[in-house]
């Protein structure tokens, strides 16, 4: 849930947004929520500017997602200008950070690729965020298989710059990882992953053929989405996505 990232529509959720959320959805159903702007990109993990009293304030109000069994993962997405020079500030945050919550980084900034942060992550058992972005983000190494805890956390983002998410992903682009999946299944507990190629319903044709190939048995509404994405999207070879009418 990306929503609550943004102060514009976060300012407006109370913890009974959350209780009908909760209320609303499959038992097995759960979110994985991002935390605030306020928190990462304003106070930037400062915990002497107040970072963790906004933090507290966003845990209590999703609580009955807490409660109910439905919360996932609480994600930690820092912006692309958090560098590594600000590892104090990030170590101070995640040693604040409750021990009962599944907490995952998402590193933006390729500072970050040294040992010490994922040796930081792994101490306080908090998943470092593996995503698949695209090339001029420069962020690759976060595409490799990383395990810092007994959970893990994938966001495909598409691979097209601009416009960002408007993008469809190949089976080719995504068969490995499919195997990295499969690897971290062996290594962690849960795996979470998203699809953020959002734009025209592309993450929900991707997130439905990945399951697919992962060898999960879809459902018929499944297959009926998918053969008619099938017939409505194609690829020419410069990976442009177009649409057939």
């Amino acid at each position: 849930m990306d929503a609550t990232f943004y102060e514009k529509f976060y300012m407006y959720m109370t913890k009974d947004t959350f209780t009908v959320m909760a209320r609303t959805t499959p038992d097995k159903f759960q979110f994985s929520i991002k935390v605030p702007e306020t928190v990462t990109h304003d106070k930037r993990l400062d915990v002497r500017k107040g970072a963790m009293a906004l933090l507290e304030e966003f845990l209590e109000k999703i609580s009955p997602l807490k409660s109910a069994n439905k919360l996932g993962a609480v994600l930690v997405q820092l912006p692309p200008s958090f560098t590594v020079a600000e590892f104090q500030n990030t170590e101070e945050f995640l040693d604040r950070l409750p021990s009962e919550y599944d907490c995952a980084v998402e590193f933006r900034n390729p500072s970050w690729n040294t040992e010490g942060p994922w040796e930081m992550l792994k101490h306080y058992g908090i998943a470092a965020v593996m995503t698949d972005s695209p090339e001029q983000d420069n962020v690759q190494f976060l595409s490799q298989a990383i395990v810092t805890a007994n959970h893990c956390f994938i966001r495909w983002h598409g691979r097209q710059g601009k416009p960002r998410y408007n993008y469809l992903y190949s089976r080719e682009e995504l068969r490995s990882w499919v195997d990295k999946v499969r690897q971290l299944s062996n290594e962690t507990a849960v795996v979470r992953g998203y699809f953020n190629n959002h734009y025209g319903a592309r993450a929900v044709v991707n997130a439905i053929e990945f399951k697919e190939m992962l060898g999960t048995v879809l459902s018929e509404k499944e297959k009926a989405v998918l053969e008619n994405a099938r017939n409505f999207f194609f690829k020419l070879p410069d990976n442009q996505l177009w649409i057939r009418l």
